[in-house]
């Protein structure tokens, strides 16, 4: 473990998480029962496979694609290349949908552009009468949030459908949730621009938010009176998808809400 820690530290910003969430995952321990047993020598087949998981780290590759998995709102979600890696700050966009969702009341979300559905798992986990779609122009990304679906067990409340933005809903619903590509060009971290689907990352046009344009577009089409919509932003594009979304939506409220890390990243709409 000091070792790769040190070889690590040079690349990673978490050297010794890294290794720890490596480690566990070759050996299949817990990290607390990992570190209990720190002393402990691994065997040849776990310590070829830890460093080779190392060497794969040193060259950028996200942890969660090592791994397959990543934490999401207290869910462990599947995590393949087909994929972005679910990050913390996206977790302030199921907060906003659950706010808008009320304990109890039977309703309906659609999350655009789902990925590994890890927005639409944790909304329909924390609450039980609401049905959902996801909508994806990845059919390799829609395989991978039907199975984070059935591991949750919110299968038999989910719809997955396969298409571009909102175009394959079959009917408005009440919350609309997109957290959508809108990196501006040249603009992405590296391994984000090197390992992460492209598709998912850059949101098109100069400023990165084409992509959000064409879906402000299309949204009220899809929108239930008095719903709302919830989109993650850039942590720069906040004043100019307010200013899309007031357009879009006369006299509805228009929020910018900040992210876990402090940033304005999340935009809610709400309708009357």
């Amino acid at each position: 473990m000091p070792a790769a820690r040190r070889a690590l530290s040079p690349t990673s910003t978490s050297p010794q998480l890294d290794a720890e969430v490596l480690l566990a995952h070759v050996t299949g321990l817990s990290r607390a029962r990992l570190l209990a047993r720190r002393d402990d020598p691994l065997s040849d087949e776990d310590a070829a496979q830890f460093r080779a998981l190392i060497e794969r780290r040193l060259l950028g590759e996200p942890v969660a694609y090592l791994t397959g998995h990543k934490e999401f709102y207290g869910l462990d979600m599947v995590v393949t290349h087909d994929v972005l890696v679910p990050r913390p700050e996206t977790e302030s966009i199921v907060e906003a949908c659950l706010e808008a969702l009320p304990k109890g009341e039977i309703r309906q979300l659609a999350d655009i552009g789902t990925g590994s559905g890890a927005i639409l798992v944790a909304v329909l986990a924390n609450r039980p009468y609401v049905r959902g779609y996801g909508t994806e122009i990845s059919l390799e990304a829609l395989a991978v949030a039907q199975e984070n679906c059935r591991r949750h067990e919110v299968e038999d409340r989910t719809v997955l459908l396969l298409g571009d933005l909102l175009q394959p809903l079959p009917s408005a619903v009440h919350v609309i949730a997109a957290n959508l590509p809108y990196v501006p060009p040249g603009e992405a971290a590296p391994d984000v621009a090197v390992w992460e689907p492209q598709a998912a990352v850059f949101g098109g046009g100069a400023d990165g938010a084409d992509t959000i344009r064409r879906f402000l577009k299309e949204a009220p089409l899809f929108l239930l009176p008095g719903g709302t919509v919830v989109m993650e932003t850039a942590h720069s594009q906040g004043t100019l998808v307010r200013e899309l979304a007031q357009a879009t939506f006369p006299g509805a409220s228009v929020q910018v809400h900040k992210d876990l890390a402090g940033y304005d990243r999340i935009v809610v709409v709400k309708t009357k």
